[in-house]
C-alpha cells in the first residue's frame, strides 16, 4: 500500500519535467537579462557618470549582489525544502524571482531619482537572488526525484535545458532590442521590454508549481524518519555539512562550471563591447547561436551520463575546456577575424566549458547527496561556487583587465575554474543511479563501506 502510494504516474512526471524546466528557464531568462543588460546598457541608465572601464565595472558588482543573496536563500530555502517538502519552496522561489524581474522593468533611471535608481536596482537584485538561489536546486532535486534509474541523467538534463532555453530567450530580447531600435530610444525606454515581458513565462510557471505532487522519494524519506530510527540531530547542522566530502567535491564542480559561465556570458560579452568596441551583435548573436546547440549538447550529454557513468564526461569536458581556452579566446579577442569565425570561437567555448558541465550539474549533485539534507547542501554548494565564480568573478576580470589592459586575465581565470572543476571530477565517486532514499552523502557512504569492508577482511 505505502508502495503504491509513493509511485507517480507518466503524467506527473511530464508535469515535474515541465515545471522543473520552465521554472529554471525563467530563473535564467531573468539572470540573463540582467546579466546583458548590465554588460551592454545598464552602465549608462544607472552609471552615467563612471567612466566607461569604471561603469562596467560597478554594473558588474549589481550583478554580483545577486549572487550574494543566493546564497542566503539556498540556505532558509533549502533547509525548508528538505523539511516541508519540495513543492511548497518551489511555489515561493518562483513567485519571488518573477516579480523582482518584472519591476527591474518599471525602475526609475539615474537621470530620473539619482542614487536611489541603483540603490533600488541592487535591492531588487537581492531579493531576486533569495528566490533564485533554491530555485534550480530545488528543480534538479524534484526531477531526480522524479526520474526512473537509467534514465535520471537525460530527463534532469531538462532542467540544464531550461537554463538553455531561458539564455536563449533571453538573448534573443536583447538581440532583437539591439537590431530594432536606435541607440536612443533603447537607453531611453527599449530596455524595459524584456524585464516586462517575463511576466507572461511567470504567470504559467506558478499555475504549474500550484498543480505539482511533492516528490515521491521526499515523501517516502519523510516518512521513513517519523519511525524511532532517527539520524542524530548533529548531521543536520552547518558544521557537519562543512565537514562533508560530498559537499566541496559537488562545490568544485559547480566552481569550475558556474566561474567559465560568468566569464563568457556575463564579462566577456561586456568587454568586447564597452573595451574592445566590438558590434554589440556579435556577443549577442553568438550565445544566442550557442544556446540553440544547447539543445542538442545537453540531452547528449544527459545520455552520455546514463551510458557511462557522471566522472568521465565531466573529466573530458573540463580538460577539452583547458586545451581549446587559448585558441578559442586568442580568436574571439582578435578584430582581424571575421565576424562569425569570432562567433564560432565563442560558441565552441560556451558549448565545452559552459553548457556541456551544466547538463551533468544538476543530477551528479542530486545523486551525490543523501536524502536527509538533499535540497539543503545541493543548493549551498551551487550558491557557494556560484557566489565566489560568478558573483566576484565578472568584476574580478574587470579590474585585472583594466589594469594589465589585456584579455590574459579572462584566459588565466577560465583555465584555473576548468582545473578546480576537473580535480574535483577525478576525485569525486561514481554516483549514476545511485538510490536517493539512502540518508549518507555518497563520498561519506563510500568511506563506510571500505571500512566496513576492511574489517571484514580482517576478521
Amino acid at each position: 500500500m505505502t508502495q503504491i502510494k509513493h509511485e507517480r504516474s507518466t503524467q506527473d512526471l511530464v508535469r515535474a519535467a515541465v515545471s522543473g524546466w520552465l521554472g529554471t528557464a525563467l530563473e535564467f531568462m531573468d539572470f540573463q537579462l540582467y546579466s546583458l543588460g548590465a554588460a551592454l546598457v545598464f552602465h549608462e541608465i544607472f552609471f552615467p557618470e563612471q567612466s566607461a572601464a569604471m561603469a562596467l565595472i560597478l554594473a558588474m558588482g549589481t550583478y554580483g549582489a545577486g549572487y550574494i543573496a543566493r546564497i542566503i536563500g539556498a540556505f532558509v530555502f533549502g533547509k525548508m525544502g528538505d523539511r516541508i517538502g519540495r513543492k511548497k519552496v518551489l511555489f515561493i522561489t518562483i513567485t519571488m524571482m518573477g516579480i523582482c524581474t518584472t519591476l527591474i522593468g518599471v525602475l526609475p533611471t539615474y537621470a530620473q531619482i539619482g542614487i536611489f535608481a541603483p540603490v533600488l536596482l541592487v535591492t531588487l537584485r537581492i531579493i531576486q537572488g533569495l528566490g533564485a538561489g533554491a530555485e534550480i536546486s530545488g528543480a534538479g532535486t524534484m526531477l531526480a526525484e522524479y526520474a526512473p534509474k537509467g534514465k535520471r541523467g537525460i530527463i534532469s538534463s531538462l532542467v540544464a535545458m531550461g537554463t538553455n532555453c531561458g539564455t536563449l530567450s533571453a538573448t534573443a530580447i536583447w538581440a532583437v532590442m539591439f537590431f530594432a531600435l536606435e541607440r536612443e530610444q533603447l537607453i531611453a525606454w527599449g530596455w524595459r521590454i524584456p524585464f516586462l515581458a517575463s511576466v507572461v513565462v511567470m504567470i504559467f510557471a506558478i499555475w504549474l508549481r500550484m498543480n505539482l505532487k511533492e516528490s515521491p522519494v521526499f515523501e517516502k524519506v519523510s516518512e521513513g524518519e517519523k519511525s524511532p530510527a532517527l539520524a542524530p540531530a548533529s548531521e543536520n547542522t552547518l558544521g557537519a555539512m562543512f565537514t562533508s566530502k560530498s559537499f566541496w567535491l559537488a562545490t568544485g564542480l559547480r566552481f569550475g562550471q558556474a566561474g567559465n559561465s560568468g566569464l563568457i556570458q556575463t564579462f566577456l560579452a561586456g568587454y568586447l563591447v564597452q573595451t574592445l568596441l566590438f558590434n554589440k551583435s556579435i556577443p549577442t548573436d553568438a550565445l544566442m547561436i550557442s544556446s540553440v546547440i544547447g539543445f542538442i549538447t545537453i540531452p547528449l550529454l544527459g545520455w552520455l551520463s546514463d551510458k557511462y557513468g557522471r566522472r568521465l564526461p565531466y573529466i573530458i569536458l573540463n580538460i577539452s575546456a583547458i586545451i581549446l581556452a587559448w585558441p578559442m579566446l586568442s580568436i574571439v579577442v582578435d578584430k582581424t577575424y571575421s565576424p562569425s569565425v569570432i562567433m564560432a570561437a565563442l560558441i565552441v567555448i560556451h558549448n565545452f566549458a559552459v553548457l556541456g558541465l551544466f547538463a551533468l550539474e544538476n543530477i551528479t549533485m542530486a545523486e551525490i547527496f543523501g536524502s536527509r539534507n538533499r535540497f539543503t547542501r545541493m543548493a549551498i554548494s551551487k550558491e557557494a561556487g556560484g557566489l565566489v565564480a560568478v558573483g566576484f568573478g565578472p568584476v574580478l576580470a574587470g579590474i585585472f583587465c583594466n589594469m594589465t589592459d589585456s584579455w590574459l586575465p579572462i584566459l588565466i581565470m577560465l583555465v584555473i575554474y576548468s582545473c578546480i572543476g576537473l580535480i574535483s571530477a577525478l576525485l569525486m565517486p561514481e554516483v549514476r543511479d545511485r538510490d536517493l532514499s539512502l540518508p549518507e552523502d555518497a563520498a561519506e557512504a563510500t568511506a563506510t563501506e571500505k571500512l566496513r569492508h576492511s574489517a571484514t577482511q580482517t576478521s
